[in-house]
């Protein structure tokens, strides 16, 4: 069965593309079938994938979402579905920056749009991970209806930290048209464990939160690895196999399926 996961913060800067990229290679190279799914106009995934130049993509998430709203057949999975290296990616382009205000926004269930178009592909994938864009608009709430559950990814900043409450009562009104929704927890990245901010911003999550939410015991250590690993198109796990990013996704990434 497929599980499809969303991650979210409607900060930006927080790592969830970066999560995206190394937790969807690391469930890949361990023998899952997995389809990583770019919502965001700004591309980031799909860039870090090595496509330099997303606007002259033939067909990417938007021309599937346009013709879901339009009633239309999807195209062939071959003709937007791209497979580079162990993972495969559904893009993005900027043309999508316009769909919330211009055809979401006024489309019969205009909250189910995208799990129409995954329920086209979900019986090829044990897990689909989408990278959504940093507000809580409409295309965030498609992937909220369209998942299962949410990773929350967030940095030991204080401002990161007070803006969980506004994507938790987001997720919670969520469950208005996706009841089964799930909160797979929150991920701290970018962490610096040595500094006094990070002891008291993950006690403070841990104080708030910690009781009815999972808080991964891993944490994602700062690097200017992962930077230059998105720079070249790359995961992190590729680019540095023995950093200690590397090995702080993979084990969060066990803690992740085994907790699951």
């Amino acid at each position: 069965m497929c599980k499809v996961i969303a991650v979210a913060n409607q900060k930006g800067g927080v790592a969830k593309t970066t999560t995206v990229l190394n937790l969807g290679y690391i469930l890949s190279e361990s023998g899952y079938r997995v389809l990583l799914v770019d919502i965001d106009p700004q591309s980031n995934l799909t860039m870090c994938l090595g496509i330099d130049k997303p606007d002259e993509l033939e067909t990417t998430i938007y021309h599937l979402i346009v013709t879901a709203i339009d009633n239309k057949p999807l195209p062939d999975k071959e003709q937007y579905i791209l497979s580079i290296g162990k993972v495969d990616l559904i893009p993005c382009s900027i043309e999508l920056s316009a769909v919330e205000s211009f055809r979401l926004v006024s489309a019969m269930s205009r909250e189910f749009v995208l799990k129409k178009i995954l329920a086209n592909v979900k019986d090829d994938y044990d897990y689909i991970i989408i990278d959504t864009m940093p507000a809580l608009g409409l295309l965030t709430v498609n992937a909220l209806a369209a998942c299962d559950s949410v990773l929350i990814t967030a940095t030991p900043q204080y401002l990161s930290a007070k803006g969980l409450e506004m994507l938790l009562g987001t997720i919670e009104q969520a469950r208005c048209i996706n009841q089964s929704i799930a909160i797979e927890g929150i991920l701290l990245t970018m962490c610096d464990t040595r500094t006094t901010l990070f002891k008291e911003v993950s006690a403070m999550i841990q104080e708030a939160y910690g009781k009815h939410i999972r808080i991964f015991g891993n944490v994602i250590p700062v690097s200017v690895k992962v930077g230059e690993a998105n720079l070249y198109g790359r995961n992190i796990i590729e680019y540095q196999p023995e950093s200690k990013v590397t090995a702080a996704y993979r084990a969060f990434t066990e803690e992740l399926v085994t907790n699951g």
